[in-house]
């Protein structure tokens, strides 16, 4: 199912009963911003599905005149019970029929000639449902010209701006590699073979809804960055929380969570390391075997995303960093439909985990993994994406008969491996996991064990070295819980190592190379 119709069939909770599609290509908006000295945009809107009593929309403007350092969207409904109830990709309000649509912060840049596309809302509506037929940018209304200001010199001579250092930080070694996937590797656009190697960064899916402010107070400066690489991490895998990326809940949320996700990853970009985001605590209420919390906001792991808003969530991530193949996607965290179907119908079980839709002993509507390839997909963004199997991402004994689809051929097999799982030995590695790694690229994005100590996590390397699978250890944090069955890394933020399980890790990471 496409990002669209997976979006349109929760927001409809079952009322869907039409869907229209009208596009509006409005006459251009001049953009008035101190210091142009030529504006003008196009601006399209779209109604992409709509419903009894509701609807989606979809807003994109082209930047005609110079470039702009921030906008604002204004356009008024015509109907009186138009309102906007919820949006992406920009910061929406709406006053009466009024409605404006401000830069999200990330895509407040925009080049001459420059697109702002997907700034996407749901709606209500009722008898009927016109389009608005005027928009604004910045305060000036649409004219369908490029529009300069008086030539008139100014009574004081402008200023030459300074010119503004480079932001990549000194002794990065140079950006991250773009990645893609060609047959069974995952290569660099030179061609040559890359493993993801490296650490998981936890705290980006809880700290904003338990109160513990953004990254659970840690740095995500240049000096906790030179730490990693003090090990040789080459990759970093970055929870995130559903609630927080939409604004939905919790604390800091939508535009500044975005923007914090954005700042760390453009840094880790920029320092030679490849950052994977990883959709970790989602939305939908359950309650059923083995649930982690009941809760029907995005506080804990979920057996599944949700198809109310994940779609949406990876719509806006994909917008954010398409164009950003350095950037890799990890769909959704560890699954396990077949743990809420009590393991009864493993068909149903997998069906579930690539198609979403009513799964068993899931309450809510689900999103698979073909919707949110599916969301990536729509915006254009070609980013290498992982997909996960069953029993928490431990099991891929029949990921390549349930692989999603994927236009761009950009998919790799996501697994997990700890000691307390069911697949713990070579026997089985070589049986499933290898004969997936046989086919696409697989990275075991989390590694450890509950003991404190390295020598299930050196199996695991081991077998991972041998058969050019990528690996990240969980987790480069000092919370210091290893003495009660944790798997911290580190001491500290300098990157001082556990003494037996960090030690480890580090030591081998350090011998291995992408």
């Amino acid at each position: 199912m496409t990002y669209r119709a997976a979006l349109v069939a929760a927001a409809s909770a079952g009322l869907l009963v039409a869907g229209t599609a009208a596009t509006v290509s409005a006459s251009a908006a001049t953009l008035s911003a101190p210091g142009l000295s030529a504006a003008g945009c196009s601006v399209s809107y779209d109604v992409t599905s709509q419903w009894q009593g509701g609807f989606q929309g979809s807003v994109s403007f082209t930047n005609l005149g110079d470039p702009l350092t921030g906008w604002k969207l204004e356009f008024d409904f015509p109907d009186a019970a138009q309102k906007v109830t919820q949006g992406w990709n920009a910061t929406w309000t709406q006053s009466g029929a009024h409605v404006t649509a401000a830069d999200a912060g990330y895509n407040a840049a925009v080049p001459s000639g420059g697109t702002v596309s997907s700034l996407g809302f749901l709606a209500s509506w009722n008898g009927t449902n016109p389009s608005p037929s005027a928009f604004s940018v910045n305060g000036t209304p649409c004219t369908g010209d490029t529009t300069t200001p008086p030539t008139t010199p100014p009574t004081t001579p402008p200023t030459t701006p300074p010119t503004t250092p480079p932001t990549t930080p000194p002794g990065s070694g140079g950006s991250a590699p773009e990645l893609h996937v060609s047959g069974n590797r995952l290569v660099t656009g030179s061609g040559d073979t890359y493993r993801l190697l490296g650490v998981n960064r936890s705290s980006g899916e809880f700290a904003c809804v338990q109160d513990k402010g953004m990254w659970d107070g840690g740095p995500v400066d240049q000096d906790s960055i030179d730490a990693m690489k003090a090990w040789n991490v080459h990759a970093v895998r970055i929870p995130l929380n559903e609630d927080c990326w939409l604004g939905l809940s919790g604390s800091p949320s939508g535009p500044a969570y975005q923007n914090a996700v954005k700042d760390y990853v453009d840094l880790i970009v920029a320092n030679g390391i490849t950052p994977i985001l990883d959709l970790h605590w989602s939305h939908g209420q359950y309650t059923g075997n083995i649930s982690a919390c009941s809760d029907v906001n995005a506080t804990c792991q979920k057996p599944m995303p949700d198809r109310q808003y994940a779609p949406q969530f990876w719509a806006g991530v994909a917008t954010m960093f398409a164009g950003a193949d350095a950037v890799v996607f990890d769909l959704f965290n560890e699954p396990y439909p077949d743990a809420s179907d009590n393991w009864a119908d493993p068909t149903a079980e997998w069906t579930c985990l690539r198609d979403g839709g009513t799964c068993n002993g899931i309450g809510y509507q689900v999103a698979g993994m073909q919707d949110l390839v599916d969301a990536v997909r729509a915006t254009g963004a070609t980013n290498v994406i992982m997909t996960a199997g069953l029993t928490w991402t431990n099991d891929l004994s029949q990921w390549l008969a349930y692989m999603p689809d994927d236009p761009t051929g950009n998919l790799m097999a996501s697994w997990h491996s700890y000691n307390f799982n069911a697949c713990v030995d070579t026997a089985c590695w070589d049986r499933t996991i290898g004969a997936v790694a046989a086919e696409v690229p697989v990275v075991a994005g989390e590694i450890g064990q509950d003991t404190c100590a390295h020598d299930y996590l050196d199996r695991v390397m081991a077998w991972a070295d041998q058969n050019g699978v990528g690996y990240l250890a969980w987790t480069w944090n000092p919370w210091g819980v290893c003495s009660s069955g944790g798997n911290d890394l580190i001491l500290d933020w300098d990157g001082t190592p556990t003494e037996t399980f960090g030690s480890g890790f580090r030591a081998h990471l350090r011998t291995v190379n992408p």
